[in-house]
C-alpha cells in the first residue's frame, strides 16, 4: 500500500512496526496505539526524528531532511499534522509503499 494513503488503524499498524513493536494484529499490545490520532504518542516520534510541520494551502506538510538514499528530503501532505508526520516517519524507515495486512487495508481492528 502506498504510504501516502495510509490512515486509521493501518497507519497506526505501520507506525508500530517502525517503531519496532509487536505488530502483529492479533497481538496482545494491538489497539493500544493511536500514534496519527493521540500527540502522546506521536509528538515524541515528531520530536525525536526531527520531522518538520508547516501548514500551506489547506494541508500539513510533514518534512524529514536527508532521509534518502541520496539525502533528499521525505514529504508527505494531510489535512492532519499528526497522520502527516507519521506517514513521514514510516516511509523514512520503509520507503513510499508498505505491504499492510488486509484486514487492516479495510479499517478493521483485529
Amino acid at each position: 500500500m502506498k504510504v501516502s494513503e495510509l490512515t486509521g488503524v493501518a497507519l497506526d499498524w505501520a507506525v508500530t512496526k517502525t517503531e519496532g513493536f509487536d505488530s502483529e494484529v492479533e497481538g496482545p499490545e494491538w489497539g493500544l496505539w493511536g500514534w496519527a490520532t493521540d500527540w502522546g504518542q506521536g509528538g515524541p516520534i515528531i520530536e525525536r526524528e526531527g520531522i518538520s510541520l508547516t501548514f500551506e494551502n489547506g494541508d500539513w506538510i510533514a518534512i524529514a531532511l536527508g532521509h534518502t538514499s541520496d539525502g533528499r528530503a521525505i514529504r508527505y501532505f494531510d489535512y492532519s499534522p499528526l497522520t502527516a508526520a507519521m506517514r513521514c516517519y514510516v516511509a523514512s524507515n520503509f520507503g513510499d509503499e508498505i505491504e499492510v495486512p488486509h484486514e487492516l487495508m479495510r479499517g478493521e481492528k483485529a
